[in-house]
């Protein structure tokens, strides 16, 4: 007689599922994979997953469903998010209710987006250094270029992230900018920051991975005359505490 298979058992231990928007562009998925990497080298004895809500697979669905048919019972969902706009506030909490729906002893929960923090100011200057930013801050101007929303709170925290990085960081100006839906542009910032003077002006995506929009920023800083464009926040260590931290508040 063959024996009867041992029950799974449950796994108590939470799993954090980190859930990025996705692009049909393989650099995004690639440095999403690259940043839970990091993340789970700091922390080791977490399991560390990652989705995506369109373009990429696996799916945020796709994945907590595998996880719940795996006996995992608790996952955090940490958004790479940089603001608390349309995709936090309706499109992971619309996925993950529709989990919990089908999954009933799976517990869900959604932490904060990544953004604002001092954590991601750290990892823009980070990325300025690291493309050669050495000049004199009180002579140069920083675009710091979103993907922009019409979400006017996002676009408020945004302007307040540039303000606060004007004073703590010493920059001559800091002047948010967006890709695509709200103004100014990036070309039409560096512009402005040229005409008032600026010496030598730097832009400063404000951005988490790869593609369209980042690769429109980054041609409009050509367009435009800028000095300097420096790469993604992407997997920056900074961003990898800063998505812990995230983690550690929903538990």
């Amino acid at each position: 007689m063959t024996p009867a298979a041992a029950p799974r058992t449950a796994t108590a231990a939470p799993v954090l599922l980190l859930v990025a928007h996705g692009s049909r562009d393989p650099r995004h998925a690639a440095t999403v994979r690259t940043l839970a990497a990091r993340v789970a080298a700091l922390r080791p004895r977490t399991r560390v997953e990652t989705a995506f809500l369109d373009h990429c697979d696996p799916a945020v669905g796709a994945v907590l469903d595998r996880l719940a048919a795996g006996a995992v019972r608790d996952v955090v969902a940490v958004p790479l998010l940089l603001t608390a706009a349309y995709h936090a506030r309706c499109d992971v909490p619309s996925v993950l209710a529709a989990a919990r729906e089908r999954h009933p002893g799976l517990t869900v929960r959604q932490a904060p987006v990544l953004g604002p923090s001092p954590l991601l100011v750290e990892a823009l200057e980070r990325r300025l250094s690291e493309a050669g930013a050495a000049w004199d801050r009180a002579s140069t101007a920083v675009v710091l270029a979103a993907a922009g929303t019409s979400d006017a709170g996002a676009l408020a925290v945004i302007e307040d992230v540039a303000r606060q990085w004007r004073e703590r960081g010493g920059w001559r100006a800091v002047r948010p900018a967006y890709a695509s839906t709200a103004s100014p542009r990036t070309g039409d910032a560096v512009r402005a920051l040229r005409g008032e003077g600026a010496r030598h002006i730097v832009v400063a995506p404000y951005v988490l991975a790869p593609g369209r929009l980042p690769d429109r920023v980054a041609a409009d800083a050509a367009d435009s005359g800028a000095d300097l464009l420096s790469g993604v926040l992407g997997p920056a260590p900074e961003v990898a505490r800063l998505v812990l931290r995230r983690f550690d508040a929903a538990l």
